[in-house]
């Protein structure tokens, strides 16, 4: 359900605007049903794509760690499903240059982010112009750092404000920030009255593994994952309560801490703490009864999907079911008491950018599925989830050999997704007519 937050009049007149967006001549037409044969390029290794027959799953590459076994059935390799209602995938916006977000502005406007250059761009309901934003806050923009994830507030029609999530650059390294800042629309937009609303701690010179992505809740708070920093350092802190590494938190948009949260009073706990145990958390989502849900990174093999509780240890980096990029072993085991188990994993990996979970009209063959983007998998990835498990998986517009950074469920109910790269480009995906 990641999709606009403004609930006010402003809602109606971007679904209007966006309902009447042209579609550009470069648009590719895709006929679903028809399975693409594609070839991912995983984390250190190949992964083969279909083609495949009912019942077999969509991955048929070995798993780069054999020993490592499901601890029950359908928690991955789940079997192969096919859209059968023809949708059209058109160009709506770009190029841009490493962009990592999207969100949607009244009047049929995007936000996107560009990560490297720390750039905020307002584009054009038509997708043929943007501008940029002043006011964004200075970034560390080295490898995967720089300007993450933007949402817009969910009373945007009345406070006017826009939540960032970047890699600060600080005295001895950086840190995941959260910043929230007043957004002055017109012909030369800008931020004003920012105000840093979360910093990660502690500070660690690395240039990966941060996290950021953002969700709002419909009690008003704030979730934002976190990563545990990639370096050993930083891998160590993913199950201490006394580090941000490796976590999601839950605060207030403003940055004060719920007084329900699981370890408030606890000694040697950060009360931002909402769970521990990730790895690297870019993809979440809240579903239809208003659970988080994250899609994580794992190293080469274990990618995961887990649902998100209160107070749980998800077991980064002691459980797991991948092994480093040399091949070498990290886990001496996959389970573990008092350890939480993915719903569903990936060997070889996807390599999950987002997620959203599709709750709209347009699509009702997609309704309640995962939408995960895949960036080594150069696929938008289908989950068909029953009963809190994964049953069938599907690969979607593989024949662009496009890395698939964000995906968004817009206010009209069609898939927006933004592709990465150099000259990244949004895309609609909108039912055949």
């Amino acid at each position: 359900m990641r999709h606009a937050h403004i609930v006010t009049a402003s809602v109606i007149s971007l679904l209007g605007a966006c309902s009447k967006q042209p579609a550009p001549q470069a648009s590719q037409p895709e006929q679903v049903a028809k399975v693409v044969p594609a070839e991912g390029q995983g984390e250190a290794t190949e992964p083969r794509v279909g083609p495949n027959v009912d019942g077999q799953p969509v991955e048929t590459a070995p798993p780069n760690v054999p020993a490592f076994k499901p601890a029950f059935p359908e928690q991955t390799r789940a079997k192969a499903v096919h859209t059968q209602n023809k949708f059209r995938v058109t160009e709506v916006g770009g190029p841009f240059a490493q962009p990592w977000a999207l969100a949607f502005l009244p009047g049929g406007r995007f936000l996107v982010t560009e990560k490297h250059a720390g750039r905020l761009l307002v584009v054009t309901a038509d997708g043929k112009n943007s501008v940029p934003v002043s006011g964004v806050p200075k970034v560390d923009g080295r490898d995967q750092g720089g300007l993450l994830d933007v949402e817009v507030s969910p009373t945007y029609a009345t406070d006017k404000l826009v939540y960032l999530s970047y890699y600060e650059p600080r005295e001895g390294g950086n840190g995941l920030a959260v910043a929230r800042a007043r957004f002055a629309d017109g012909a030369q937009p800008k931020l004003s009255e920012v105000q840093v609303v979360f910093r990660m701690a502690p500070t660690l010179d690395s240039t990966k593994h941060a996290g950021g992505r953002l969700v709002f809740a419909p009690d008003g708070m704030l979730f934002v994952t976190l990563g545990e920093r990639s370096i050993k350092e930083g891998r160590v802190q993913a199950r201490d309560l006394n580090s941000h590494f490796g976590k999601i938190v839950r605060i207030f948009p403003d940055g004060k801490v719920p007084k329900d949260n699981p370890y408030v009073g606890k000694a040697g706990a950060r009360p931002e703490i909402w769970t521990s145990g990730h790895r690297n958390v870019l993809a979440a989502d809240l579903d239809a009864k208003n659970r988080l849900w994250v899609v994580e990174m794992g190293p080469r093999g274990g990618d995961e999907v887990n649902l998100v509780q209160r107070g749980k240890d998800y077991g980064w980096p002691t459980i797991g079911y991948g092994e480093e990029y040399s091949g070498a072993p990290i886990h001496e085991k996959t389970q573990a008491p008092g350890l939480e188990q993915p719903v569903y994993y990936w060997d070889p990996v996807i390599s999950p950018g987002a997620l959203t979970i599709y709750d709209g009209a347009l699509f009702p063959e997609w309704k309640g599925n995962f939408f995960v983007a895949g960036l080594s998998s150069k696929a938008l990835i289908r989950l068909v989830v029953e009963n809190d498990k994964v049953v069938g998986e599907e690969r979607l517009i593989t024949d662009r050999e496009a890395r698939v950074r964000e995906v968004v469920q817009g206010p009209e109910g069609a898939l927006y997704v933004l592709t990465d790269g150099d000259e990244g480009k949004i895309l609609k995906l909108m039912p055949e007519t």
